[in-house]
């Protein structure tokens, strides 16, 4: 009987150290459809998620009221598998910095592009990222905002996975969204093995 608690409070705490090894990040960047197959399955990401952070508002729904907030994904990640500075490698070349109205054929204050860092680390690497990206595209203003971290509210469950669930209709609206288009246009070819996979 001893040896059955010691080997259940072992795997507890192997549990527990599991779920330690693992951080999240979040970003907005328009569509939260695309940018959650931005980062899904890839090495040292475990989970996506679709919804919306960054306003005072509870509980925010799709359907329903969101006004203040952006769509957004939280991503579950391993840090000693894949950096947050590879995450915001990642997020760059899947956003369009100099859009303010929104993100390619999404308009309006929910679809605006935000890195939200849950601390001074992240915060300090959020900004030399927006630094690097401001100086490849001066003259032109760069609109991404740097937000604090605050609470993330999951949206319905039909829109999570969305691209896996619905692959023709996911296709066929980025495609006519314009985004792979634009993105290639703002970073190049280069760029394109870091975008949607």
């Amino acid at each position: 009987m001893k040896r059955f608690f010691l080997a259940l409070m072992l795997s507890c705490g192997l549990s527990q150290a599991a779920g330690a090894e693992t951080a999240t990040a979040m970003f907005a960047g328009g569509c939260f459809w695309c940018m959650e197959s931005a980062y899904q399955g890839r090495e040292g990401i475990t989970d996506v998620v679709s919804g919306f952070t960054g306003g005072t508002m509870s509980n925010p729904t799709y359907q329903g009221d969101h006004s203040g907030h952006f769509e957004a994904i939280e991503v579950t990640y391993d840090p000693a598998v894949i950096s947050y500075q590879q995450l915001l490698d990642i997020y760059w070349v899947n956003v369009d910095p100099l859009d303010n109205a929104g993100q390619f054929c999404d308009k309006g204050p929910s679809y605006r592009s935000a890195i939200f860092p849950a601390n001074e680390s992240e915060l300090k690497l959020a900004q030399a990222s927006l630094g690097e990206v401001a100086a490849r595209f001066e003259p032109a203003a760069v609109y991404t905002e740097i937000r604090p971290a605050g609470t993330f509210w999951p949206v319905e469950e039909y829109h999570q996975d969305y691209y896996l669930k619905n692959p023709v209709r996911y296709k066929y609206y980025r495609w006519n969204c314009g985004r792979d288009q634009r993105l290639e246009q703002l970073w190049g070819k280069e760029a394109i093995s870091r975008q949607s996979h």
